[in-house]
């Protein structure tokens, strides 16, 4: 009885969209010394099309949240959803969970990772985000016939550190982390990738850095950025042409204008029409198309 009533909390835990914690006991390497979670946001600093954002900082227990597409739209696709803000903060709603409503409205899964931040002292910045990335897929992929899910159709979203943290996510290439239980026997790899004003993605000497090696085993990519991108839009261009070099298949829209740090929220910049973009190459590559779900 008390598993059925576990599995039914669980249940309704996923279709309310509630968070799921990603590990059982701590995350790897957590001391639990960072202070309390919470809101990093001023009152009326940093308004994006004239609406506040959530900045949530000193996250320690990570999560993962699913938003489901209503029945008749669900294409059995998810996409993991990696809000940036620098390995300090999250943009949790501009970045992660107006996004996740949006890829409901076009049939996909969005499941929102709550990865830890800032980055950790002594760590490499995208170390425990990259564990929780990781972990985030591997549930993901395990729940698939569960939450709907084709699990070779899984992919991974980022913005400006989220992108870095979703180009490195594709490609890893080993488990992060001591496996701990059966979610872990699978493959922690997206199927596909789509990053939004990345950051971080190249050295100084505009070499590509050390933690993206790419190669033809890293999965399609969608690139979106502006011209007069703060962060430098180099770092898109030179991975597009690695994966030019590994023949990976990928679409990279360069706008002339248009800054960073606009989510998905509408302006008169074209550069915020990515969404569009982004659907058409994932109509294009099949990823729209209503299919089965059972695990293969």
């Amino acid at each position: 009885m008390k598993l059925i009533a576990a599995l039914a909390l669980f249940a309704f835990a996923v279709s309310a969209a509630e968070p799921i914690r990603l590990w059982p006991a701590a995350a790897p390497g957590e001391t639990g010394t960072i202070g309390e979670e919470k809101d990093m946001s001023k009152p009326g600093e940093g308004l994006v099309a004239g609406k506040p954002i959530i900045r949530t900082g000193n996250v320690s227990d990570p999560t993962l949240t699913v938003f489901r597409p209503a029945k008749e739209k669900d294409t059995g696709t998810a996409v993991v959803v990696c809000p940036g803000g620098g390995y300090s903060i999250l943009a949790y709603d501009l970045e992660g969970s107006e996004v996740c409503e949006w890829l409901n409205s076009i049939g996909v899964t969005g499941v929102l990772v709550k990865y830890r931040v800032p980055a950790r002292k002594d760590r490499p910045r995208f170390e425990a985000p990259l564990q929780d990335t990781q972990r985030a897929i591997c549930l993901t992929r395990q729940h698939a016939a569960e939450w709907g899910i084709n699990p070779q159709r899984i992919g991974v979203l980022g913005f400006s550190a989220g992108g870095h943290l979703a180009a490195v996510t594709s490609n890893a290439t080993a488990l992060s982390y001591p496996a701990i239980d059966a979610a872990d026997a699978g493959s922690f790899a997206p199927n596909f990738t789509v990053l939004i004003y990345p950051a971080y993605l190249v050295t100084k000497e505009l070499a590509l850095v050390p933690e993206l090696p790419v190669t033809e085993k890293t999965p399609p990519t969608f690139i979106a950025m502006s011209q007069d991108d703060p962060v430098g839009v180099e770092g898109a261009l030179h991975y597009s042409l690695a994966l030019k070099k590994a023949k990976v298949s990928f679409e990279t829209h360069i706008y002339p204008v248009g800054g960073h740090g606009y989510g998905l929220r509408r302006t008169d910049k074209m550069v915020t029409t990515w969404p569009d973009r982004v659907a058409d190459w994932m109509r294009a590559s099949g990823l729209l198309k209503a299919e089965s779900h059972e695990q293969k």
